[in-house]
């Protein structure tokens, strides 16, 4: 559950791709109305995602929790402080006498566009890359315990110090801008402004395919941490990635499927001018790659989040998941998922009945 949510976080970050291309592709007032009146009828859907995975991994892994967004806060709180600018600027940016003015309230969508995906991205990649963190259980017993600290005073900005986090963190990026073209083209109806989000797909997708590809070549062929089932150690094992990969069929299917569905998107999209859905096929498509990924990263006696100052501290399913009646209760909350799942794509069709037209901006607060 807690992969599903994080794999539907990075779709949903198609919000920030698209307002990161806000001046890229709003050439006029009017259509980066549009193209904030589109962007604005999903922003919640991103956060919401965003506070609930965070709020999973809480109650089913506290100690990474703890470790993670208690050590590495710098990260963690640059990303938070991004999207409540976010929430400010669709609030403000429109209304009667602000002070900085539209285009200002525009440039932090803009900057939550770039730092949003590409911290996140970082984030995720250190589940394969590591971070620097000790965990000492026998700190329990003492009056004021501290069972994890962060080896650093960069304290999760020291992630940015690993070329493969900043690669991934791009290829989460690029991605973003992929999506949130495509979700325009799906969304709009204008004519000029599609024909520019179409043409923005070519560069976007291109360095995508770069440095997601750069970033999975690596991971493939990179020593993964390994734990011993029967003694929970944990070793740095040759192909780590891609044995599990090659144990877990289902999982590669997945992940084969997930890669080619989100490159079918892109094409079709490239090829056939009145092809406008795929977003649909892209997110799907997301959505399985980036669960795949997850699993791979924990699944198969795997370390999912590695320790580089000490590798014994690294944190695995079975030595940082929360007890036994939270977990069950936890498995009986996921039943629910598909019925949330049903609600948004419900939701979501609502809300999107008809594409964004000029007059659609006629209405100043509307965007």
């Amino acid at each position: 559950m807690v992969s599903l949510l994080g794999a539907i976080l990075v779709f949903l970050l198609f919000v920030q791709g698209g307002n990161s291309l806000l001046f890229c592709l709003g050439k006029t007032e009017e259509h980066r109305r549009m193209l904030v009146l589109s962007t604005g009828r999903k922003w919640e859907f991103t956060f919401t995602t965003l506070v609930t995975f965070g709020g999973a991994f809480f109650a089913s892994f506290p100690l990474f929790y703890s470790t993670s967004f208690g050590g590495a806060y710098w990260l963690w709180m640059i990303i938070l402080f991004s999207f409540v600018l976010q929430a400010v600027s669709y609030e403000f940016q429109l209304k009667a006498g602000n002070l900085l003015g539209k285009n200002v309230y525009r440039a932090f969508l803009v900057l939550n566009g770039v730092i949003g995906p590409v911290l996140l991205g970082g984030a995720v990649a250190t589940f394969f890359t590591g971070s620097a963190f000790y965990v000492d259980k026998d700190n329990m017993t003492t009056l004021m315990p501290v069972i994890s600290s962060w080896a650093n005073g960069w304290h999760g900005l020291d992630a940015l110090a690993n070329p493969w986090n900043v690669v991934m963190g791009l290829a989460v990026f690029f991605l973003a801008r992929v999506l949130g073209a495509l979700y325009f083209v799906n969304s709009i109806a204008d004519e000029e402004l599609v024909s520019r989000c179409r043409r923005s797909l070519w560069g976007n997708a291109g360095l995508f395919l770069v440095f997601f590809l750069a970033f999975l070549v690596r991971t493939l062929l990179a020593d993964g941490y390994a734990v011993d089932p029967e003694t929970g150690l944990v070793c740095m094992e040759p192909y780590k990635y891609l044995t599990n990969f090659l144990e877990m069929p289902v999982v590669l299917v997945l992940f084969l499927a997930g890669v080619l569905s989100v490159l079918w998107g892109i094409g079709r999209t490239l090829w056939k001018k009145d092809f406008d859905k795929g977003i649909w096929f892209a997110g799907i498509g997301t959505v399985l790659t980036v669960l795949s990924l997850f699993l791979v990263a924990g699944y198969n006696n795997t370390a999912y989040y590695p320790s580089t100052a000490d590798i014994q501290s690294s944190l695995t399913l079975q030595n940082s998941s929360s007890s036994e009646f939270t977990l069950r209760t936890m498995a009986y909350v996921s039943i629910l998922v598909p019925f949330v799942l049903a609600y948004i794509f419900y939701a979501w069709r609502s809300i999107d009945n008809r594409k964004i037209e000029r007059k659609d901006t006629a209405d100043e607060h509307g965007a």
